[in-house]
Protein backbone atom coordinates (compact mmCIF):
# COMPACT_ATOMS: atom_id res chain seq x y z
CA UNK A 1 0.00 0.00 0.00
CA UNK A 2 1.34 3.43 -0.95
CA UNK A 3 1.30 6.06 1.75
CA UNK A 4 -0.03 9.53 1.10
CA UNK A 5 2.42 12.39 0.51
CA UNK A 6 3.69 14.01 3.70
CA UNK A 7 4.30 17.70 4.38
CA UNK A 8 7.09 18.04 6.95
CA UNK A 9 9.94 20.26 8.05
CA UNK A 10 13.12 19.79 6.06
CA UNK A 11 16.01 18.01 7.75
CA UNK A 12 19.71 18.32 6.93
CA UNK A 13 19.64 15.31 4.62
CA UNK A 14 16.98 17.03 2.49
CA UNK A 15 19.08 20.08 1.70
CA UNK A 16 20.70 18.84 -1.53
CA UNK A 17 17.22 18.02 -2.86
CA UNK A 18 15.85 21.38 -1.66
CA UNK A 19 18.69 23.13 -3.51
CA UNK A 20 17.85 21.16 -6.67
CA UNK A 21 14.22 22.26 -6.30
CA UNK A 22 15.36 25.86 -5.71
CA UNK A 23 17.42 25.73 -8.92
CA UNK A 24 14.38 24.50 -10.86
CA UNK A 25 12.28 27.20 -9.20
CA UNK A 26 14.76 29.94 -10.12
CA UNK A 27 14.85 28.74 -13.74
CA UNK A 28 11.04 28.59 -13.86
CA UNK A 29 10.83 32.18 -12.59
CA UNK A 30 13.51 33.29 -15.07
CA UNK A 31 15.78 34.34 -12.22
CA UNK A 32 19.44 33.93 -11.38
CA UNK A 33 20.54 30.46 -10.25
CA UNK A 34 21.00 29.80 -6.54
CA UNK A 35 24.31 30.51 -4.83
CA UNK A 36 26.89 27.74 -5.32
CA UNK A 37 27.11 27.21 -1.55
CA UNK A 38 23.34 27.22 -0.98
CA UNK A 39 23.37 23.89 0.88
CA UNK A 40 25.69 25.42 3.50
CA UNK A 41 23.73 28.67 3.66
CA UNK A 42 20.44 26.83 4.15
CA UNK A 43 22.00 24.57 6.79
CA UNK A 44 23.13 27.67 8.68
CA UNK A 45 19.75 29.41 8.32
CA UNK A 46 17.75 26.33 9.31
CA UNK A 47 19.98 24.66 11.88
CA UNK A 48 22.62 27.25 12.83
CA UNK A 49 22.88 29.75 15.68
CA UNK A 50 19.47 31.27 14.90
CA UNK A 51 17.36 28.13 14.58
CA UNK A 52 13.81 28.61 13.37
CA UNK A 53 14.72 31.93 11.73
CA UNK A 54 13.98 30.30 8.39
CA UNK A 55 11.45 27.52 8.07
CA UNK A 56 11.50 25.06 5.20
CA UNK A 57 8.67 22.64 4.55
CA UNK A 58 8.87 19.86 2.00
CA UNK A 59 6.30 17.72 0.21
CA UNK A 60 7.61 14.16 0.37
CA UNK A 61 6.13 11.46 -1.85
CA UNK A 62 5.64 7.86 -0.73
CA UNK A 63 8.99 6.76 -2.15
CA UNK A 64 10.89 9.51 -0.33
CA UNK A 65 11.23 11.84 -3.34
CA UNK A 66 10.68 15.53 -2.63
CA UNK A 67 8.02 16.94 -4.96
CA UNK A 68 8.28 20.53 -3.75
CA UNK A 69 9.13 22.93 -0.97
CA UNK A 70 8.09 26.13 0.77
CA UNK A 71 10.23 28.53 2.78
CA UNK A 72 9.06 31.25 5.11
CA UNK A 73 10.33 33.61 7.79
CA UNK A 74 8.96 36.48 9.81
CA UNK A 75 9.32 40.11 8.81
CA UNK A 76 8.04 43.35 10.31
CA UNK A 77 5.25 45.57 8.95
CA UNK A 78 6.06 49.08 10.13
CA UNK A 79 2.64 50.52 9.25
CA UNK A 80 0.84 47.85 11.24
CA UNK A 81 3.49 47.64 13.96
CA UNK A 82 3.59 43.85 13.91
CA UNK A 83 5.35 40.84 12.50
CA UNK A 84 3.97 38.88 9.58
CA UNK A 85 4.98 35.65 7.92
CA UNK A 86 6.70 36.06 4.57
CA UNK A 87 6.26 33.09 2.24
CA UNK A 88 9.49 33.42 0.28
CA UNK A 89 9.31 30.35 -1.94
CA UNK A 90 6.66 27.86 -2.93
CA UNK A 91 7.49 25.42 -5.70
CA UNK A 92 6.28 22.06 -6.93
CA UNK A 93 7.77 20.12 -9.78
CA UNK A 94 5.47 20.31 -12.81
CA UNK A 95 4.58 16.61 -12.74
CA UNK A 96 3.29 16.97 -9.18
CA UNK A 97 1.09 20.03 -9.70
CA UNK A 98 -2.68 19.71 -9.60
CA UNK A 99 -2.59 16.95 -6.96
CA UNK A 100 -3.31 19.16 -3.96
CA UNK A 101 0.29 19.28 -2.73
CA UNK A 102 0.57 23.05 -3.24
CA UNK A 103 -2.50 23.63 -1.08
CA UNK A 104 -1.07 21.30 1.57
CA UNK A 105 2.19 23.26 1.58
CA UNK A 106 0.35 26.59 1.86
CA UNK A 107 -1.82 25.23 4.68
CA UNK A 108 1.33 24.05 6.46
CA UNK A 109 2.88 27.51 6.10
CA UNK A 110 -0.33 29.05 7.47
CA UNK A 111 0.05 26.66 10.40
CA UNK A 112 3.60 27.93 10.95
CA UNK A 113 2.28 31.50 11.05
CA UNK A 114 -0.42 30.59 13.54
CA UNK A 115 2.12 28.78 15.72
CA UNK A 116 4.28 31.91 15.66
CA UNK A 117 1.30 34.07 16.59
CA UNK A 118 1.46 36.32 13.54
CA UNK A 119 -1.76 37.77 12.14
CA UNK A 120 -0.87 37.89 8.45
CA UNK A 121 1.03 36.11 5.71
CA UNK A 122 2.46 37.89 2.67
CA UNK A 123 4.10 36.68 -0.54
CA UNK A 124 4.61 37.64 -4.16
CA UNK A 125 4.67 35.94 -7.51
CA UNK A 126 5.69 37.15 -10.97
CA UNK A 127 2.82 38.95 -12.70
CA UNK A 128 3.18 36.63 -15.71
CA UNK A 129 2.56 33.51 -13.59
CA UNK A 130 -1.19 33.23 -14.20
CA UNK A 131 -1.36 29.69 -12.82
CA UNK A 132 0.14 30.75 -9.49
CA UNK A 133 -2.14 33.79 -9.34
CA UNK A 134 -5.22 31.59 -9.85
CA UNK A 135 -3.90 29.18 -7.21
CA UNK A 136 -3.34 31.98 -4.67
CA UNK A 137 -6.72 33.57 -5.41
CA UNK A 138 -8.37 30.39 -4.13
CA UNK A 139 -7.04 31.15 -0.64
CA UNK A 140 -8.86 34.49 -0.51
CA UNK A 141 -5.71 36.58 -0.34
CA UNK A 142 -5.80 40.27 -1.23
CA UNK A 143 -3.61 41.39 -4.13
CA UNK A 144 -1.33 44.40 -3.70
CA UNK A 145 0.05 45.89 -6.88
CA UNK A 146 3.69 46.58 -6.11
CA UNK A 147 7.05 46.13 -7.74
CA UNK A 148 9.77 44.24 -5.94
CA UNK A 149 13.25 45.72 -6.06
CA UNK A 150 16.59 44.17 -5.15
CA UNK A 151 19.91 45.91 -4.63
CA UNK A 152 23.21 44.12 -4.11
CA UNK A 153 25.09 45.53 -1.13
CA UNK A 154 28.84 45.40 -1.53
CA UNK A 155 29.67 44.96 2.14
CA UNK A 156 32.23 42.19 1.94
CA UNK A 157 29.94 40.12 4.15
CA UNK A 158 27.54 37.36 3.25
CA UNK A 159 26.01 37.78 -0.17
Amino acid sequence: MTRAPVIRHAVRTDLADVVALAAEHAAYERSVPPAPDLVDRLADALFGPRPQWLRCLVAELSGGELAGYATCSTAFDTWQGREYLNLDCLYLRAEHRGLGLGALLVEAVIGEGKALGVAEMQWNTPDWNAGAIRFYDRFGATRKDKKRFTLALETGGRS
